[in-house]
């Protein structure tokens, strides 16, 4: 249905849909329910992942790549049919790359909750309707043992190497203390150990944002018609999002006061740096599941790998893993003092590494030479 002028309106959900092209996607249908932290099992658990170079026969080159909030299992690659976007850390994965696809079997899921693909909230119930509000509240650890069940589909009892960054790093710090024995080296940037009073606060305004949207319809919307979706708060949450995952001064060095084109802020007209943030939330209502993002920010905001372990140093002492953990200068969001603190804690990490940038969070995805040094300290 298009709008006044002529554009179309977007669908009420931006997840990918059964029909939809695959792309690059495999897809691992767990053969029973998963039994979840808080309670209840999640019954058709399925994983969309993608892969890249080949699984040695002795299987000891694999390396999982866990993505953050907002990405998904297309890690590398161009955008095209079944993937919105291109490759989130495309300069890291490929021939000759850090991550040498001559050399090592990259492999990257969906994240469990998400909309690329793997269950979530808008996948179908076992009835054929669509989970919406009826979907069960997941934790990293939920998340992670669905992970381990797909790894051992693929026949892969160790990792060479687990890396994640923001919330791919907390399944990455779970992944190690877990499975210490199947995670055979461990790069984490940008995360933490548990999330902190501000990040949960950040996060709850984006939920308030998201559900306070009149077409959220508590969460049962994926059925609604085009432009019917709760675009609007899922806009805004992104919006909030996306300042903290940026630092002020490169705001203010890119943007500074400057009006939108030939805007005028005093007549309704935006400033640069609105129509910036307008761009990014625009990207992500098309392209993104606004259950997804209330299920994944949720599971973010219960993280804390130190639960029912004696607590995050207990639970930092099972990790065995050769580990390097990397903060971003800049990070207003992650700030560097929670890597210092999993570096701390970790036996067989090495001193803190800083990734300079003054992207502020996001440089753990736009810094990839500094990323791809790091990667090749623990993959010579």
């Amino acid at each position: 249905m298009p709008t006044s002028s002529g554009v179309p309106l977007p669908p009420a959900s931006g997840a990918w849909r059964e029909g939809d092209p695959p792309g690059r996607r495999q897809w691992h249908l767990r053969e029973k329910p998963l039994a979840l932290e808080s309670g209840g099992e999640l019954p058709g658990v399925r994983l969309a992942f993608e892969t890249w170079g080949r699984l040695a026969p002795d299987r000891s080159n694999a390396v999982l790549v866990l993505h953050a909030l907002t990405g998904d299992s297309h890690v590398a690659g161009p955008a095209g049919p079944g993937h919105p976007t291109p490759g989130w850390w495309d300069g890291l994965v490929g021939p000759g790359r850090a991550l040498d696809t001559d050399r090592f079997f990259v492999v990257a899921p969906n994240v469990l909750g998400g909309c690329q693909g793997s269950t979530g909230p808008s996948s179908p119930r076992p009835d054929g309707r669509p989970w919406g509000s009826s979907f069960p509240f997941l934790t990293q650890r939920d998340q992670v043992a669905a992970e381990a069940d797909w790894a051992d589909a693929l026949g892969i009892d160790r990792w060479a190497l687990v890396i994640g960054g923001s919330m791919g790093g907390m399944r990455a710090v779970e992944w190690a203390v877990t499975y210490p024995e199947r995670t055979g080296a461990l790069l984490l940037l940008a995360t933490t150990a548990a999330a902190s009073a501000e990040q949960i606060a950040w996060a709850a305004v984006q939920l308030h944002a998201l559900r306070g949207d009149p077409h959220w319809s508590g969460g049962d919307y994926h059925d609604a018609g085009p432009g019917r979706g709760p675009h609007a708060g899922l806009g805004l949450a992104r919006r909030l999002a996306h300042i903290t995952y940026r630092s002020e001064p490169e705001l203010r060095t890119r943007f500074g006061r400057e009006p939108q084109g030939t805007e005028d802020p005093s007549s309704g007209g935006r400033y640069q740096v609105e129509s910036y943030l307008d761009h990014h939330a625009g990207k992500l209502v098309s392209r993104f599941d606004a259950g997804s993002y209330v299920t994944l920010t949720q599971a973010m905001n219960s993280h804390d790998v130190g639960r029912d372990r004696g607590g995050v140093r207990a639970a930092l002492r099972r990790v065995t893993a050769r580990t390097l953990v990397a903060a971003v200068g800049s990070d207003r969001l992650y700030p560097p003092s929670q890597q210092a603190e999993l570096a701390a804690g970790i036996s067989t990490a090495d001193h803190l590494r800083l990734v300079e940038s003054p992207y502020g969070h996001d440089g753990f995805l736009i810094e990839v030479e500094q990323v791809a040094a790091l990667v090749r300290e623990l993959l010579p």
